[in-house]
């Protein structure tokens, strides 16, 4: 056993207590199962001189005055040389972050303990929530998943699967949300799930552009897998037992049944058909889709990407949003030149970071024709696109004249709301012609709906 292995034992015997004399001897004794007679005088001198600092990193420093404490190292010289007869483990601390985010106030949670107190719930039931994935996967019954699942079709082609957390782990997971991740500064670049931030303020960045890049992540959810997300709570200084454990509350792994359907009557549409690539990804600790979580996460998690896409849209004097999964790129004639090589480029940064671009949705839109952004025309302002302006205008139309019910062909529970959130939409987008379309909804008689 090396001196300075001893060593390094007596100093987490030494800061496993407070700083008095009489204690920290006993727990030193203990460690070594003898009170050498210099080991009163070598723990008085160390309490008097780190006592001020006792907790708050001066582990190295004892180390290094105990490894030069001459009776101390004549104890190594004999035949009966020190052994270490108890072991003091160092309880976990908070590691410190990296310089841009020390300033967050974020809570301090070293154990899983700390967790459980934090969230006001036992540990017995932090465990139940943070049970292995494998286990959660296998069961079938469906008391024992904290998630609801859902397919729905998507707008394009296949399908999407919605996690909802039940009400128990939506709560824990708004607790993370609020006090953990809020507080951290996501890209600049990112302008989906962030205060103050808008598919407007996404598209008005890109306004009045020679040449407008769009461009879709495939499966971002899915692309943020567990080991990711623990690595990110590792950033903020969170040790690895608490780190997994915030991670494990925050992700997820569906069951096998959810992905093998065997009761199709209960779908309204087309029975989803997993590929096994997207199977994989399901099957596997992921960030769910319908947790509160997720998006912080994702943004969070997608730090490095958003970097590395703005350095390389700055090299060809453009510019660069991402809000969720859709990449938005814009620049004058210096971007046009390369307009057809660079997603290549953007595909190729995207895998290195983990991320898969769906290329077929990739559009490279010039100034001669319509450029969208987010659903927003941006060619010489923000707009809605004609077409949506002139389908709500009609409908406003016909409910004035008609009646709402008459509309209402989706069936929608409270259809008035639904149209004033589209109708306040437009006037957020262009206020001139958000202003016409109120008026004709201001015509609208409600109590015959």
């Amino acid at each position: 056993m090396t001196k300075n292995h001893v060593a390094n034992d007596l100093v987490n015997a030494l800061l496993a207590g407070d700083a008095k004399t009489v204690t920290a001897h006993a727990r030193c004794v203990r460690a070594l199962g003898t009170d050498y007679p210099w080991l009163g005088k070598l723990v008085r001198g160390l309490v008097n001189q780190f006592v001020a600092t006792w907790h708050t990193g001066s582990s190295e420093q004892m180390l290094a005055a105990i490894t030069s404490y001459p009776d101390f190292c004549d104890a190594f010289s004999g035949r009966n040389r020190l052994r270490l007869r108890y072991y003091f483990l160092t309880p976990p601390k908070m590691i410190p972050r990296p310089q841009g985010l020390r300033d967050c106030d974020i809570p301090q949670l070293p154990t899983p303990v700390d967790i459980a107190d934090w969230l006001e719930i036992t540990t017995r039931d932090l465990d139940w929530f943070c049970q292995p994935h494998y286990r959660r996967a296998q069961r079938g019954n469906e008391r024992s998943n904290h998630y609801v699942y859902q397919w729905i079709p998507k707008r394009s082609d296949g399908f999407r699967l919605i996690e909802s957390p039940k009400i128990r782990l939506k709560t824990i997971q708004r607790k993370i949300l609020e006090e953990i991740l809020n507080p951290i500064p996501t890209h600049e670049a990112v302008h989906g799930f962030r205060a103050g931030r808008s598919p407007l303020s996404n598209a008005a960045f890109h306004v009045n552009q020679q040449v407008v890049i769009r461009m879709d992540l495939q499966d971002f959810f899915l692309s943020v897998g567990g080991g990711r997300v623990t690595a990110m709570f590792r950033t903020l200084g969170y040790p690895a037992e608490a780190a997994r454990t915030l991670s494990a509350l925050c992700t997820n792994l569906v069951p096998y049944d959810v992905l093998r359907i065997k009761n199709p009557a209960k779908y309204d549409h087309e029975i989803p058909k997993p590929g096994w690539r997207e199977r994989q990804q399901y099957q596997s600790p992921h960030l769910p889709q319908g947790a509160p979580t997720s998006p912080a996460l994702a943004n969070l998690c997608a730090f490095r990407l958003d970097m590395r896409l703005k350095h390389a849209a700055h090299t060809l004097n453009a510019r660069y949003t991402r809000y969720a999964d859709d990449l938005v790129f814009s620049g004058d004639k210096k971007l046009g030149h390369r307009a057809n090589r660079f997603p290549s480029l953007a595909g190729a940064i995207a895998l290195e970071e983990g991320f898969a671009i769906n290329h077929r949705k990739t559009r490279v839109m010039r100034d001669s024709s319509r450029q969208q952004v987010t659903g927003i025309v941006v060619n010489d302002k923000p707009n809605l696109p004609r077409s949506q302006y002139d389908v709500l205008k009609a409908t406003l139309h016909n409910c004035s004249r008609y009646g709402a019910a008459s509309q209402n062909r989706r069936n929608h529970s409270d259809y008035r709301a639904h149209l004033a959130g589209r109708v306040a939409h437009a006037q957020q987008i262009n206020p001139a012609r958000g202003a016409k379309i109120q008026e004709i909804f201001a015509r609208i008689r409600w109590d015959n709906e």
